[in-house]
């Protein structure tokens, strides 16, 4: 496997990451052989949105982790979309950071990503809850 260095930390990604969408439509015991599998191919990066399953692939991703050390894991979320609309205020990427890190059981993200970017979006609105969330350590 190969991996992808992360500029100004030592985290190394998997190159191949595996995207947590549908996660939700398994039992707990096939999320743990999906993801037992997917690290012992060396895939320690892993792809979520607050959206996907409602919050219940999260949930079912943290589930089936069982006692493997976070600190070995490159878990990604992406943040701004509510139910028929984008919403890239502060208040809710703030919100959706701190739902997503108590549905996976963890204190920090490797990665925060806003999910299909609205043209119509404040930047300085976004940078100012980034700052926020990387300050607070969380992402």
């Amino acid at each position: 496997m190969k991996y992808l260095s992360i500029p100004t930390t030592t985290i190394k990604a998997s190159a191949i990451s595996l995207g947590c969408m549908r996660i939700s439509a398994l039992n707990t015991q096939q999320a743990e052989k999906l993801l037992k599998t997917a690290l012992e191919q060396g895939v320690n990066f892993f792809d979520h949105a607050d959206i996907y399953g409602g919050g219940e692939s999260e949930e079912r991703f943290a589930a089936a982790l069982g006692d493997i050390a976070r600190d070995s894991l490159y878990i990604q979320s992406k943040c701004g979309i509510r139910p028929g609309m984008y919403d890239f205020s502060k208040e809710h990427i703030l919100a959706s950071v701190d739902g997503s890190l108590k549905r996976l059981k963890t204190d920090y993200l490797d990665a925060l990503l806003l999910h299909r970017p609205d043209t119509l979006m404040e930047p300085e609105e976004v940078a100012e809850a980034f700052e926020t969330l990387y300050k607070a350590g969380k992402v």
